[in-house]
């Protein structure tokens, strides 16, 4: 095999990913690194100006909070995620997030606006926005602000980070990290720093998605992101919060197209096969919401609980697929014209809006829609939960346990959440933003730019203050470097099956391999053991705590083959090690799951011998976990959720 070349990279700050909180950190670290003579890189795993889960755009800001106050912002997170959610965390964000907002239609983001002037609101907290070159447009502002630090300003694009250094005199700090070039020049990267802010992103396929055969790959979340920002911080030992909560969107059937225009600006219903409105049956008085209160008969409904909904009529009842009406919501907004040449006028400019809806995000929507002969203004379309991911910055809380700001904090919470820098993990000097920070939900797009932007700060004033650069032990990265490309060795060491002639023309493919495991089929097999044991959708999102410590039994075997995987070229190399991450945020997940003895999330998951919410028990603590890499040893924690604004009514309640 090669020997492949090493890089050193030594900065103050790395920011390690390239979506909507990278872009925020980046903006934000170079403005206060220019101030105080600290340098910053960026690397990504991809090209910074598609990277992420904006990559193919967006056709809404889903995080606004324009004349309403980050208490009202607050009191509707906190209703979602059914009480779950770190009040100071969301706050911060939520009172922040006016500012980034104006900021992209500085950089010259296209917001819609009405006659007077006015965003227009999707919803109470969305604007509608022409987002197909969304993410270009803000990963222009991130490198034009990198560039104006010169020498001391770098983004470093297509080498994946799949390690973390610590420091050899303090395992609890931050030093690093290592990367290898999935494109020429083939290297192995060490970036040595003072502070390193993880912004890598969510987790997809680590469940069995209900895309396969020449779909698979479409997802709702980009399918290229693989856990590492919770497996980054996980392996380096921080302490990580609310991994048993994935989020399962509602998407258009197959082509997993957004449904949130439909229902908030055209106001489209959704109903059952029969006809039925399972969601105001739902909120009518004796209705399945009312089982689930204080969260379940409330407007807006909490999005577990509406796909729980829509999952008792499908999975219980038989009475799917579930239809969302297009064709009527356009009929009644045509419907209002003055005559029928004004109303024809009025079909196609709607038809024209529900097409560049999919166009802006999802194009495979829109080319299902084209390929089927679906016309939306005519026919309803199919509705159906996706399958599970992991991912902070929506409906779902995963990520690391992190300190909050300080000014928000009360004598109470103070104590809990907050350890010196806003958003630093319990690791000295690991910072997250986006998907890479739990219990902060619901803040999309423009909030994970606006926490990235509050990480960022933090992040250069913990380099201004901790000056001396942390020790990188040198016999550590010889390993790691050797762990990095072993995948490959193993590949070139047994493709010509050197002992003697008993393997060779063995079989008929190199993917299939006495000598090996091939990268996809580690896939699969997880993506096997979450879907049956540990509640995807092939399980009707049930488990069990027989069924989920069947799954840790089976990851173990997975995690003892892991050295039996190869990888025939550096893109099966990427995949190799997108796969440990996935391998890494699966554990940790059913271990959550088995923990947290209690049903909160029905239209999630469900666990079959917890049916139900645990006020009680679970009502008030976060579940939280540490990871032993050395020892391969796991420490489940509760933490308390600590409610210091009092919110006297829900807003929204019925």
């Amino acid at each position: 095999m090669q020997d492949f070349a090493t890089k050193e990279v030594t900065t103050d700050l790395l920011i390690i990913g390239g979506g909507m909180a990278a872009t925020g950190a980046g903006v934000e670290a170079a403005y206060w690194a220019k101030k105080n003579g600290q340098k910053v890189v960026l690397v990504d795993k991809a090209a910074l100006d598609r990277s992420g889960a904006v990559a193919m755009g967006l056709s809404a800001i889903n995080q606004y909070v324009g004349d309403n106050t980050p208490i009202d912002y607050l009191s509707y997170v906190q209703q979602d995620l059914m009480g779950l959610c770190r009040q100071d965390l969301v706050m911060d964000i939520a009172r922040h997030v006016n500012g980034s907002v104006h900021m992209f239609e500085g950089f010259g983001l296209p917001i819609w606006k009405d006659a007077d002037g006015q965003y227009v609101h999707e919803g109470r907290w969305q604007l509608m926005i022409n987002g197909e070159s969304y993410k270009l447009i803000l990963a222009e502002a991130t490198k034009n602000a990198i560039a104006t630090l010169d020498d001391d300003g770098e983004i470093v694009e297509r080498v994946f980070v799949h390690e973390l250094i610590l420091d050899k005199n303090d395992k609890n700090r931050v030093a690093g990290a290592v990367g290898f070039n999935v494109r020429e020049p083939y290297e192995f990267y060490v970036f040595k720093a003072k502070a390193v802010l993880v912004a890598a992103g969510g987790a997809v396929h680590v469940f069995r998605p209900r895309s396969t055969g020449e779909g698979l790959g479409r997802a709702w979340y980009p399918p290229w992101n693989s856990g590492s920002s919770s497996a980054l911080m996980q392996e380096a030992g921080a302490e990580m919060t609310s991994q048993e909560v994935i989020f399962i969107p509602a998407r258009y059937k197959d082509g997993y197209g957004p449904v949130g225009a439909w229902f908030l600006l055209f106001k489209a219903t959704a109903t059952t096969a029969s006809g039925v409105n399972y969601m105001g049956e739902g909120l009518a008085e004796g209705g399945e919401l009312h089982n689930w209160l204080p969260y379940g008969a409330v407007k807006p409904i909490p999005t577990c609980l509406r796909n729980h909904l829509m999952m008792q009529r499908v999975y219980m009842e038989g009475d799917g697929p579930i239809l969302m009406h297009t064709d009527k919501a356009i009929e009644k907004i045509a419907s209002e014209a003055p005559d029928e040449k004004a109303k024809k006028r009025k079909i196609k400019e709607l038809e024209a809006e529900a097409w560049e809806d999919f166009l802006d995000m999802t194009i495979s929507q829109a080319m299902l829609w084209a390929s089927k002969n679906i016309y939306p203004e005519k026919v309803p379309s199919e509705i159906i939960p996706s399958e599970p991911y992991f991912i902070g910055s929506h409906s779902g809380a995963s990520g690391a346990w992190c300190s909050g700001p300080e000014d928000l904090q009360d004598d109470t919470s103070k104590a809990e959440y907050f350890w010196g820098y806003n958003r630093m993990s319990t690791v000295k000097g690991l910072f997250a933003a986006g998907d890479g920070v739990g219990d902060s939900s619901h803040k999309f797009s423009s909030g994970s730019f606006t926490e990235g932007r509050i990480a960022a700060k933090a992040a250069i004033k913990y380099c201004m203050e901790n000056a001396d650069m942390p020790e990188v032990d040198q016999a550590k990265i010889d390993e790691l470097k050797a762990k990095t490309y072993a995948p490959m060795k193993l590949y070139e060491d047994t493709k010509d099956y050197a002992v003697g002639d008993l393997h060779k023309g063995y079989t008929y493919s190199e993917e299939i391999n006495p000598n090996w495991i091939d990268p996809k089929m580690l896939m699969f097999r997880i993506q096997k053991i979450m879907d049956e044991y540990a509640a995807g959708w092939g399980s009707q999102y049930t488990c069990s705590a027989t069924t989920l410590n069947i799954a840790l039994d089976l990851l173990k075997f997975v995690r003892e083959d892991i050295d039996k995987v190869a990888a025939r070229d550096i893109h099966e190399l990427m995949r190799y090690w997108e796969n440990n991450h996935r391998l890494l945020i699966a554990e940790a997940h059913v271990r959550h799951k088995l923990f947290r003895e209690e049903t909160r999330w029905p239209g999630y998951y469900y666990r079959a011998d917890f049916k139900k919410m645990d006020e009680d028990n679970w009502g008030k603590v976060f579940a939280n976990s540490k990871y032993d890499a050395e020892t391969n040893e796991w420490e489940m924690i509760k933490r308390p959720i600590i409610r210091f604004v009092k919110i006297e009514k829900v807003v929204g309640m019925v």
